[in-house]
């Protein structure tokens, strides 16, 4: 089983590095938003370090959101998520080792480029490697919610604005404990508070999204 499943989430990376648009977009997207307020705002680096936090989180959380949509639906389209129902393997793992995938080609390359782009907005070293954590606590929770949107999405025609309207909510929480670490930081206050309901909060995602995804999914395609 562990063999198939390795296999799976080889297969998911490979397709989507291959599609070069599909991983390439989200990241311009999220480096030119980014690269657009150093310019806009000029030489104010006091305002910049001060809604850096909000313009890092909100953009990465907008190139994540469209990239989601994409976890199943060609899938379905081209019948492999039938095959995928009928398989011996548990629904819950393929899930997991979807989400898996879609966080290794589209959230990984965004965690990476941040402290670079966190140069632009003139956020100092420890600012950076709280940024770097934040969003590497935070972004596997957006993956699940996200695949948990297509999935309940995935039997609906032209559900473009339905998938942002019905997971927007949930990215909430994140986006307000990650911001909250970042102003912390810039304030020099403790962070542990910050990381551990993070931390708690994809462990309790980890736990019951996988799940509700496989539900989502059987529901959709038997639609």
């Amino acid at each position: 089983m562990i063999k198939n499943l390795m296999t799976i989430m080889h297969h998911e990376i490979l397709l989507t590095l291959r599609q070069a648009s599909a991983w390439l977009t989200p990241l311009l997207f999220f480096v030119m938003v980014i690269s657009l307020f150093p310019l806009a705002l000029g030489s104010n680096d006091a305002l910049l370090t001060q809604i850096a936090p909000g313009i890092i989180w909100v953009t990465a959380l907008l190139a994540i959101l469209m990239s989601v949509g994409s976890i199943f639906r060609n899938d379905a389209h081209e019948g492999y998520l039938d095959v995928l129902l009928l398989s011996e393997i548990p629904l819950t793992l393929i899930v997991l080792c979807k989400v898996i995938s879609h966080w290794i080609t589209h959230c990984l390359p965004l965690i990476f480029i941040s402290p670079f782009l966190a140069i632009l907005l003139h956020l100092s070293l420890h600012e950076e490697l709280t940024l770097f954590i934040t969003l590497l606590l935070g972004t596997p929770i957006l993956s699940l919610f996200g695949a948990m949107g297509a999935a309940l999405t995935v039997g609906i025609r032209s559900s473009g604005l339905l998938l942002p309207i019905l997971i927007m909510p949930l990215y909430i929480p994140v986006l307000i404990f990650a911001t909250g670490a970042m102003i912390a930081a810039n304030l020099n206050e403790p962070l542990t508070v910050y990381f551990a309901i993070l931390g708690a909060l994809g462990l309790i995602t980890l736990a019951f999204v996988p799940l509700l995804t496989s539900a989502a999914l059987r529901m959709g395609v038997n639609q």
